[in-house]
């Protein structure tokens, strides 16, 4: 019975501006009058408030009925959100519904389960981008499961993989961040309409029922201690966001490597007309790439100060709720913009499948050294397989020559591995293991994760 429009109501605005949106005085208000309807609703249904007045509250609960100049001069007045929005709504009702306005509710019990209405609808919208990025990398996974490249460690070449593994990869966290978000969305949506400390001293045995009640009415579940202070579910959202947006930044910043010169194994989709340098024109930046970094950086900035704010001190501490209100707010706006962005970068991706050949051969068959090894170590144990192999690969480094040619002279090797062996285990298509096979299950898990959804 919530009087807020709904997200679709706009839909010329991207995700982000719906979220930003959802932040506004304008909204807030609205959902804390929501609040105020679905209050004196659940009290008339227990014979708290009489229902005449409860029905005239639910009607003028309307932001649009009240005088919002008003409100914001008493709010300068005040130096308080809720108190002017109190007197303005009874004012609307008149003096007979009007005594029944924010009965036995204090200003927490309002602002926070309006805030969490809020909340819970950029939840929706994060789930949604989260959707989105999920379904691109599945593709990815599935389209390139074949597709041989450089696997890197430490910043250098070490075994062949192929993309669609690597796309598996940062496929498998994102379907854990969809599963934390399921998971926190009952925790993290309660009704707070405890009273002053959270006792129910005003409503005594009703209490309970009347927040039971009140979530009903806005969609939420009621809070199991209605204590001011427990702010940990909304430590929880902020945290998860920031674990996603990690995530995204490793993505992100993976492609925006894998785009320079040097490499050129990926791409950004380029718009016609985009200009990467105001000096350089050859210039091709990772834009998409630089702003899920930069958002992403934002969103982990905002966890530290979510845990801050947990510890509140006694009953309530308004400095610690209002940073949690920030880092809420954060949170969720560039949270959003991170993974939009990130939605945007991986279904334009372009993919170079002969580049990714190419540079698998820049080390003259150094790539497939590990396969060389434990072929070897079948005859002469793993250690001494090492270290023949190593030297060989040092040789080859050092001396800029093919590995297979070093490989041919080594008689500890050719006198147990034919001249066709050397060059099968040189391969590297022959050493990637079961990347195409993880890549396809793990898409396949995403699409079984998001049926029905």
């Amino acid at each position: 019975m919530t009087n807020t429009l709904p997200l679709n109501a706009a839909p010329s605005m991207t995700a982000t501006e719906q979220v930003r949106d959802l932040f506004t005085k304008q909204s807030k208000r609205q959902r804390w009058l929501d609040v105020e309807a679905a209050l004196a609703t659940a009290e008339a249904r227990l014979g708290i408030v009489p229902e005449h007045a409860a029905r005239t509250i639910v009607q003028c609960a309307r932001l649009e009925l009240l005088d919002e100049a008003e409100l914001d001069a008493q709010e300068g007045v005040t130096g308080h959100v809720m108190v002017p929005l109190i007197r303005e709504l009874s004012r609307v009702t008149g003096p007979e519904a009007g005594g029944w306005v924010h009965w036995g509710a204090t200003t927490q019990n309002i602002q926070q389960t309006g805030d969490t209405v809020g909340i819970i609808k950029a939840l929706d919208v994060v789930e949604a981008q989260t959707v989105r990025v999920i379904q691109a990398l599945a593709d990815l996974a599935r389209t390139h499961a074949d597709t041989l490249m450089a696997g890197r460690t430490h910043w250098q070449q070490a075994v062949p993989i192929t993309f669609g593994y690597k796309a598996a990869c940062w496929l498998d966290p994102m379907l854990r961040h969809l599963t934390r978000l399921d998971e926190l969305r009952p925790r993290l949506g309660v009704s707070m309409t405890g009273g002053a400390a959270g006792t129910f001293a005003t409503f005594g045995e009703r209490g309970p029922k009347v927040q039971e009640f009140v979530a009903l009415e806005l969609g939420l579940f009621p809070m199991a201690v209605p204590g001011r202070g427990i702010v940990d579910h909304f430590a929880e959202f902020v945290s998860v966001l920031a674990l996603m947006a990690a995530s995204s930044s490793q993505i992100a910043g993976e492609v925006s490597r894998l785009m320079a010169i040097e490499f050129g194994e990926l791409s950004e989709e380029i718009p016609p007309g985009d200009i990467g340098s105001s000096t350089m024109p050859q210039k091709r930046n990772p834009k998409l790439g630089g702003g899920v970094v930069t958002n992403a950086a934002i969103v982990q900035a905002a966890a530290p100060m979510a845990l801050e704010a947990m510890i509140q001190s006694h009953e309530v501490d308004g400095a610690r709720s209002a940073l949690m209100d920030h880092a809420i707010m954060t949170a969720a706006v560039h949270g959003t913009e991170t993974l939009n962005l990130l939605g945007s970068l991986l279904e334009g991706i372009h993919v170079f499948p002969e580049k990714m050949k190419d540079n698998l051969t820049l080390t003259h068959g150094l790539i497939s050294a590990e396969a060389m090894m434990m072929s070897l170590a079948g005859f002469v144990g793993r250690q001494e397989a090492h270290d023949i192999v190593h030297h060989a690969a040092t040789e080859a480094v050092t001396t800029g020559r093919d590995f297979l040619e070093v490989l041919r002279k080594d008689t500890r090797i050719t006198e147990v591995l034919a001249e066709e062996d050397l060059g099968r285990l040189l391969d590297p298509a022959r050493h990637a293991g079961l990347s195409a096979q993880l890549a396809h299950e793990t898409a396949a898990r995403a699409d079984q994760m998001l049926a029905g959804r």
